[in-house]
């Protein structure tokens, strides 16, 4: 087990139970308002690099963090009962302690409480989720959260959407190209066949007899062939 997450479970008489050494590779300890007087009875655990202790009553004792979680980076103490300065100085035995929470401890209304926390453990980087240049922390850790390897994640969909969105815009486009040729193709067919009629109308044309086809011209204009005029007068 490398993640253990106790939070809103109730501690027997602010003390914790079940966790003993059997838990030596964990690496991340979450145990958030669970009523905690102390860390006194906290197992050894060398690997631990995350602590989540918020909205606890714990008011001392943090000595016992240097000699049983030796390797932590991240240490929340939020929503507890620390008043003094002098309280955090056991944690300078931490040498790889980088952040340090203390929201709501009343440690936190001092005067130059920023400028003397980092005073008293020059290891850390960032205090209160800001660096000691009013700088803002990342939101969390990658290695200890595996946010990187979400984001990877997030963004390789966000790639493969993207990718999909083009293809679809290339086949819209070539679907539009075929049918602007397709039509294209039906206007010309229907030109030459336009132009093919009358093509056999003229050969039928030719075919006449000069007198039939001067005829067949002037009854397509709607006059009338002199001869016939002629019979007529002699009728």
């Amino acid at each position: 087990v490398k993640e253990l997450v106790l939070d809103n479970c109730r501690s027997d008489d602010g003390k914790i139970v079940g966790l003993s050494s059997d838990f030596e590779n964990l690496e991340f300890l979450s145990m958030i308002n669970i009523n905690l007087l102390s860390v006194s009875n906290l197992p050894k655990l060398n690997k631990l690099r995350k602590l989540e202790l918020s909205d606890n009553r714990i008011s001392g004792g943090l000595e016992v963090l240097a000699e049983r979680t030796p390797n932590l980076t991240h240490l929340n103490l939020s929503g507890n009962k620390i008043k003094d300065i002098n309280t955090l100085e056991p944690l300078k035995k931490l040498p790889n302690l980088h952040s340090l929470d203390l929201f709501n401890c009343e440690v936190t209304m001092l005067i130059n409480y920023r400028e003397s926390v980092f005073t008293l453990l020059p290891q850390l980087t960032y205090l209160d989720g800001f660096d000691a240049d009013d700088q803002e922390a990342p939101d969390s850790d990658p290695e200890a959260d595996g946010d990187g390897l979400e984001d990877e994640y997030e963004n390789g969909e966000e790639d493969d959407l993207d990718e999909e969105v083009i293809d679809d815009e290339e086949d819209e486009d070539d679907d539009l190209e075929g049918e602007e040729e397709e039509d294209g193709v039906d206007d010309e067919e229907e030109d030459e066949e336009e132009d093919g009629e009358e093509d056999e109308e003229d050969e039928a044309d030719d075919d006449l007899p000069r007198g039939e086809k001067r005829k067949r011209n002037l009854e397509d204009e709607g006059e009338e062939d002199p001869e016939d005029e002629e019979d007529d007068e002699d009728d």
